[in-house]
């Protein structure tokens, strides 16, 4: 298994500390090379509580609202913009220093690359769902091209789908900005959608889906657990509008989505400190 290969660990560690470097308020554990191997990993000692509980007993409104927004630009960039998530999206992961405002990451046992075509589509997909119902084709478009749908699915399992998929994108939709994670009741509202896919799909998801959608289902409870009020839609727009396309939008693709303008400040922020 992956997760019990400490090579495949240590790689993961020093990749994601390479790629988090320009962040001062991430910070990724150095690997100790001559203390570690296939069956055993050393690290270095991150100081700071587990995020949930330094959200209950440490931080501020503003604060809460600050670290969940850099979470959630985390995790989109990971997908994103390095295409190699940590799909391990247990709390305890994610340590908070009160003394220095630092978020650590740790453990990167469980972390998946994607290829630059799906992280074209999927992204893709995320922006037509944050639109909601008026971009109902753009969604069903980007799931046959993901394998969520064959093309000979019922309308019964259309609409399903849909409607869960505007639902995942409702932190992004432009209506419901700043999003207030902590109020936010997704999981309960679409269960019924899922068990109607579940009873009506032609296909299981593509295996990559299972652990991306853990981490991107883990984001969004964290954020709750904060209790986080987060410029989501912003977030997700720089995001988009600095993505490097393996295949480049086309026009009638900007216009379905009617987004453009200059890149938002909070890449800065964050980047910045």
């Amino acid at each position: 298994m992956q997760e019990c290969d400490y090579e495949i660990e240590a790689a993961a560690t020093k990749q994601f500390k390479l790629n988090l470097s320009p962040y001062p308020d991430l910070s990724v554990p150095a690997v100790v090379p001559s203390l570690s191997s296939k069956r055993v990993l050393t690290t270095e000692w991150m100081p700071g509580t587990s995020i949930d509980r330094a959200a209950a007993e440490q931080m501020s409104v503003a604060e809460r609202d600050r670290v969940g927004s850099t979470l959630l630009w985390l995790s989109l960039s990971e997908l994103f913009q390095y295409r190699f998530m940590q799909t391990d999206p247990n709390w305890s992961n994610f340590l908070y220093d009160a003394r220095t405002q630092q978020i650590s990451l740790i453990d990167f046992g469980a972390c998946q690359s994607y290829d630059p075509e799906f992280v074209d589509a999927y992204l893709r997909l995320v922006r037509a769902c944050a639109e909601g119902e008026s971009q109902r084709e753009a969604i069903l478009h980007w799931s046959h091209e993901l394998d969520f749908l064959t093309g000979s699915e019922s309308r019964e399992m259309l609409d399903a789908h849909v409607s869960a998929a505007v639902l995942v994108g409702s932190p992004f939709d432009a209506r419901k900005q700043p999003f207030d994670f902590g109020a936010q009741d997704i999981s309960k509202r679409i269960a019924a959608d899922v068990g109607t896919m579940i009873k009506h799909r032609l296909t299981p998801p593509r295996e990559e889906i299972y652990t991306l959608h853990r981490r991107l289902n883990g984001c969004f409870q964290l954020a709750s657990r904060v209790g986080a009020t987060i410029p989501a839609r912003e977030i997700l727009l720089d995001v988009y509008n600095s993505h490097q396309w393996h295949q480049p939008e086309t026009q009638s693709e900007e216009g379905a989505h009617g987004v453009g303008g200059a890149e938002s400040p909070l890449r800065e922020a964050i980047v910045t400190g």
